[in-house]
């Protein structure tokens, strides 16, 4: 049996189809909600039932707690309509006109960005080109049903080639291939552009971003976007790491800040190591989070964009929340661990 959704603000309609979620049909539809890892463990696709009611199957999902859900409060990408919805949930329709594509591509080049980060250069068909929003992700999809995330790293002016930032980790199907196997003109199939962590352009606030690790990649696509379409406002990157080899962008660093001036600053912060200085700029030892308040104690006037780690992600929320940024202004792809196909 089909159930009506109507979406508010807006007082969009869509009809949700057996045992679909309300994101799959949304997006089916050509309705861009937030989401992310699309498994109920970020929490990107939250949004209020203002009418009706949702099955989130036997177990509540991580991202949601109990508290939220009985305040009203539903993960999309997991919740089923039992009957006929009015939902609370923004939408995003920057994204609504980009088509989803499974294509095949060749690996075009392999370059080691640190010892554990391999920036990964992908080739699409002559005949094809993929549009997408800087910020957003594609899947690699592996033998077997697996699929693996990751991030575009590039902005859509600069498309010659997919750019991919991918860390070593111990036992990782694929980034082990990476690291240990690919080579250029190996042939892969991706799916994408995925996701709806990108820049609100209309918004008038400054910007900062937070970026953990390899979460450094969708943050550069968009500020490599941000600086082609002409910077006029503040842009602070915050970039964390264990230590000052894990900057492992310096050469680009150097030229952002060199081209934007006082529009640009990249802060790194690293967590176990003193170092004073990494890839050349004033380093602080610490966690994103905490020094992103120490210099901007009130957040209520900025858009904060960060990509990383869970953990990272987590804490960083709830501190910021606290210092006064409001949920509306917080944008975040949480770099959840890939789920094995079944």
């Amino acid at each position: 049996m089909a159930f009506d959704v109507t979406i508010q603000p807006s007082g969009h309609t869509f009809e949700v189809e057996d045992d679909e979620t309300v994101l799959e049909a949304g997006l089916r539809q050509g309705f861009a909600f937030p989401y992310g890892c699309r498994n109920g463990a970020c929490g990107s696709c939250k949004g209020r039932v203002l009418q009706g009611e949702v099955d989130h199957g036997p177990t509540l999902p991580p991202g949601l707690s109990e508290a939220e859900r009985a305040d009203g409060m539903a993960l999309f990408c997991q919740a089923v309509p039992v009957d006929d919805l009015e939902i609370e949930v923004r939408e995003i329709g920057a994204a609504r006109d980009i088509v989803v594509k499974t294509l095949p591509c060749r690996v075009a080049a392999l370059n080691r960005l640190a010892d554990d980060v391999m920036e990964l250069r992908l080739q699409l068909p002559v005949t094809e080109r993929l549009q997408f929003l800087a910020g957003q992700y594609l899947d690699i999809l592996l033998k077997g049903g697996d699929r693996r995330s990751y991030s575009l790293a590039n902005a859509p002016h600069d498309d010659e080639h997919l750019v991919l930032h991918v860390r070593h980790l111990p036992g990782g199907r694929f980034s082990t291939m990476v690291f240990e196997e690919l080579a250029p003109k190996a042939l892969l199939r991706i799916e994408g552009p995925l996701g709806s962590f990108f820049v609100d352009e209309e918004s008038p606030r400054p910007r900062l971003f937070v970026g953990g690790g390899t979460g450094f990649g969708p943050l550069k696509g968009m500020l490599d976007h941000l600086a082609a379409e002409g910077m006029d406002r503040t842009h602070h990157l915050f970039w964390g790491a264990r230590t000052a080899e894990g900057i492992y962008a310096p050469d680009w660093l150097a030229q952002m800040t060199r081209e934007q001036g006082e529009h640009f600053r990249c802060t790194p912060v690293l967590s176990e190591a003193a170092a004073a200085t990494a890839a050349g700029l004033p380093a602080i030892s610490g966690w994103p989070h905490d020094a992103v308040l120490a210099e901007y104690p009130d957040l209520s006037g900025f858009d904060v964009y960060m990509a990383g780690p869970p953990a990272m992600i987590a804490a960083a929320r709830e501190a910021f929340q606290g210092a006064g940024l409001p949920p509306e202004q917080l944008y975040y792809d949480s770099f959840e661990p890939a789920v094995p196909a079944e």
